[in-house]
């Protein structure tokens, strides 16, 4: 299974943002990953609606939106709206009810959806809305601040998940080209990289690093 890199916008320079997304644009990435955090799901505010629209007139890469934040459906519709193609919540903060309704809404919309659980969250806790996902992403850090170290226990995790299901496993947390490596061996196959990609001398590089990571 080939494996897709999405490029963590959170850790890129704010400060001249259209330059580090114009790098993306020119790379091998795939997707562009955008953490929105509320301050009370994670302790952190990262970004909302005004900078996605902004973003979205940039990319030349799908909008991965992964929502870490309370009652995420309230807004599903407004992110769709400012550009998402695929949008991400976690498992912590609905019900199996919500995400089977959200997987017919966003369905209809051409919209991939995908379920994410933390560190300290139990694959049982998933394994009822698998039928109803595109994706799952597995946090390999504390979910809320780039730049943290990559949690090993995620690898079994990992690997459990993939001998139940066969679409895509995201990772986000900690990736770099040698875990990199480690997930994929693991079963997933998208990665989701931050700090090692916009931390990088060369942001190209850094991508082709993980793309090829083996």
């Amino acid at each position: 299974m080939n494996h897709l890199v999405s490029p963590s916008l959170l850790a890129a320079d704010f400060g001249n943002i259209e330059r580090d997304i114009r790098l993306v644009n020119k790379s091998e990435a795939d997707w562009l990953h955008l953490d929105i955090m509320d301050g009370v799901f994670v302790p952190n505010i990262s970004f909302g609606f005004p900078v996605l629209d902004a973003v979205k007139k940039i990319t030349e890469k799908p909008m991965d939106v992964h929502l870490m934040i309370k009652n995420p459906f309230k807004y599903t519709d407004a992110f769709v709206d400012a550009g998402a193609d695929m949008i991400t919540v976690h498992i912590e903060t609905v019900t199996k009810a919500q995400i089977e309704a959200a997987a017919k809404s966003l369905k209809k919309r051409g919209i991939k959806f995908g379920i994410s659980l933390n560190p300290a969250t139990p694959l049982a806790k998933i394994k009822p809305v698998l039928k109803s996902v595109d994706f799952v992403l597995v946090m390999s850090v504390n979910p809320g601040f780039g730049g943290q170290s990559f949690i090993p226990a995620a690898l079994p995790k990992i690997k459990e998940l993939r001998k139940i299901f066969k679409k895509d496993i995201s990772v986000d947390g900690g990736i770099n080209d040698r875990t990199a490596a480690l997930v994929i061996a693991a079963g997933a196959n998208i990665l989701a990289a931050g700090s090692y990609i916009f931390g990088a001398k060369n942001v190209k590089t850094a991508i082709e690093r993980i793309r090829h990571a083996s």
